[in-house]
């Protein structure tokens, strides 16, 4: 971690003390918010870097409710998603599985880009949840509580995979084509037009407040999952003013971008005051996270290597604040490496509802870390993404990715790509941004970690791609 960005943080958690914010650490702050079970209110992003937000040293995005989070609840420095782009990621969210375990690894497609470039024949594609996956909100619903999918799905266009049939009371979606109206609503409400003009993050926000009001008297799971801020980048013109003419922060400069955080920045407030005035901060567990890395060509993701798409650390750290009054420090750094299969354990446990039998749960339970214990007790964390991206123009040649796997374990990385069997490893307690690669200084280091992740894939029956693609023609 580059010294500059940990200062940058330190004064934050500095700042948060002067602030005031002394929540009781070692108890509740009022009988009643232990007296019924919590509410979950999980905000995740689409395509948030890493430090794209001012908690994490951002200069030039301005996010002072996301920040007020951060100073009440505690932060994590090294939080990944399950996988580099959407879906697999959010497969695993709400799941607490590997992807192998779900099977999908992948937006739609995995033979991306031209044929003639890929080696491999890319492992096989789900595009929807199984049904007989259990999410947070089936076994959430075993204790009494309603659940809400508001915003971006992407495990399934037809109803039957959708949110109502995988646990979820409420579900609101659009058939995405931008971030103004028009636009229609599926699962299950199909045909319910927006307004011309209409920007979907505040509709998303809207919709959210209103299901926190309608259910503030019984114990809620709200999945609030933004379109924001994926492509295209669009916002609303008086924010984008707010940030044109202001001084870049090294690559990120964009204002119409800053201008789409500004208002699920917003959004965050708004949901944050809505708990407070219906007397519901102290009972409320706020998560907030993101899917998967920037987007390469409009953001910023220094110190970290790469960008959406890759598992380099650009690709796959996410900023993570998860704050619950009176039950986790505020302000508290933690730079324990933490995985997306996590929070499907964490939720449970926060909840006082057993995990389901059947289904494996890839995740650990972080409700101890964050009560200031130990953290979790195995010795890596894993990522499998068998399938090709094509470039976005943030890399030089034509892939983001080849099909690839990777491993951390303690402070080290080992990257394997499945086209040529390539190795990288990487140190990251000294080597954030992983530009040395170490394989051929430390080939035993090597060795363990592969053997390791070799291990892993068998444990969970991961498939790696090794069909040779008949369409290869390679680059003479």
């Amino acid at each position: 971690m580059d010294s500059e960005a940990k200062l940058d943080r330190r004064e934050f958690v500095r700042i948060a003390g002067l602030a005031g914010v002394t929540m009781a650490f070692s108890g509740c702050s009022a009988r009643e918010a232990v007296s019924r079970k919590p509410n979950i209110v999980f905000i995740l992003m689409d395509d948030l870097g890493w430090r794209d937000v001012g908690f994490m040293g951002s200069r030039y995005y301005e996010t002072p409710n996301i920040d007020r989070l951060a100073r009440e609840g505690s932060f994590f420095t090294a939080a990944y998603a399950a996988a580099p782009n959407c879906a697999p990621s959010r497969g695993s969210l709400l799941t607490g599985q590997y992807t192998p375990r779900h099977g999908v690894y992948t937006v739609n497609n995995p033979a991306r880009g031209d044929a003639r470039l890929r080696k491999l024949i890319p492992i096989p594609n789900r595009t929807e949840l199984d049904p007989e996956a259990t999410t947070i909100a089936e076994a959430l619903s075993t204790a009494g509580y309603v659940s809400a999918s508001i915003g971006k799905w992407h495990l399934g266009d037809d109803p039957a995979s959708g949110p109502v049939s995988q646990g979820f009371d409420v579900s609101f979606d659009v058939s995405f084509g931008g971030h103004f109206g028009p636009w229609r609503t599926v699962l299950p409400l199909e045909g319910e037009t927006a307004a011309e003009g209409e920007y979907l993050t505040d509709r998303l926000t809207i919709e959210a407040v209103n299901f926190i009001e309608e259910n503030r008297h019984r114990p809620f799971f709200l999945y609030l999952s933004h379109y924001a801020v994926h492509t295209p980048i669009q916002a609303k013109a008086e924010t984008v003013t707010k940030y044109e003419g202001k001084e870049p922060d090294g690559g990120q400069r964009d204002p119409t971008y800053a201008a789409m955080i500004d208002s699920a920045d917003q959004g965050v407030g708004r949901i944050l005051n809505k708990l407070d005035e219906l007397g519901l901060s102290d009972q409320t567990v706020v998560f907030f996270f993101s899917d998967n890395g920037g987007f390469g060509p409009i953001t910023s993701m220094a110190p970290l290597r790469g960008s959406k798409g890759m598992l380099y650390e650009g690709g796959i750290r996410e900023p993570l604040v998860v704050r619950w009054p009176g039950r986790i420090e505020p302000g508290r750094e933690i730079d324990t490496p933490v995985h997306g299969v996590d929070f499907f354990p964490t939720i449970l446990e926060m909840a006082g509802v057993p995990l389901p039998n059947g289904n494996p749960v890839d995740g650990e339970s972080l409700l101890p870390l964050l009560q200031g214990g130990p953290g979790p007790t195995r010795d890596a964390i894993y990522w499998h993404f068998p399938a090709y991206l094509q470039s976005d123009g943030s890399v030089e040649g034509p892939w983001r990715t080849t099909p690839v796997g990777a491993i951390r374990k303690r402070d080290w990385k080992l990257i394997e790509f499945f086209e040529d069997g390539r190795l990288e490893l990487y140190d990251l307690r000294d080597d954030i941004g992983e530009e040395r690669n170490l394989a051929e200084e430390r080939p035993e280091k090597v060795t363990e970690l592969h053997a390791d992740l070799v291990a892993w894939r068998r444990g969970v029956d991961a498939p790696v791609p090794t069909e040779p693609n008949p369409e290869y023609r390679p680059i003479s």
